[in-house]
């Protein structure tokens, strides 16, 4: 998918109304107040040499820092906010409530805009024990934990 892709889903995101229950969509889930889509770096695509490997994992951190650029160019500069406080209460035992609770769990930090009562949250989730490298979008009306 190309950065031009990842802005038509992201505003399409934006403007769908919500399920009432979760379900299934495209790329990713939706639920009550809430649409996820998995942009880059599928598991199946992380097979290969490690030549290859480390080539998919900067490309997914191009990206990345490709959209965030966009994004910027729209809605200003984002909250980046620290997963690890959410990380550790999920540890502890609490419960964090969809739709952040994959978010936070899989990376070291969010980068938010609030747009028009609704969140966007923007993850890259690198892997700590080999290249692998996921790229995802949140759209939401819940606020952050």
């Amino acid at each position: 998918m190309t950065t031009a892709h990842h802005l038509r889903l992201i505003d399409g995101m934006r403007s769908r109304e919500f399920p009432s229950e979760r379900t299934a969509s495209g790329s990713g889930v939706s639920g009550p107040g809430y649409h996820t889509a998995h942009l880059y770096g599928e598991e199946a695509l992380w097979s290969g040499d490690d030549a290859e490997l480390m080539d998919r994992r900067a490309q997914c951190q191009a990206e990345h820092d490709a959209l965030v650029t966009l994004l910027t160019l729209r809605w200003g500069e984002p909250q980046i906010v620290s997963a690890w406080s959410a990380q550790e209460r999920m540890l502890a035992g609490e419960e964090v409530a969809e739709p952040w609770a994959d978010p936070v769990a899989g990376c070291e930090y969010l980068q938010l805009w609030r747009v028009d009562a609704r969140w966007i949250a923007v993850t890259l989730h690198l892997r700590r024990d080999g290249p692998g490298c996921e790229l995802s979008v949140l759209v939401t009306a819940v606020d952050p934990p």
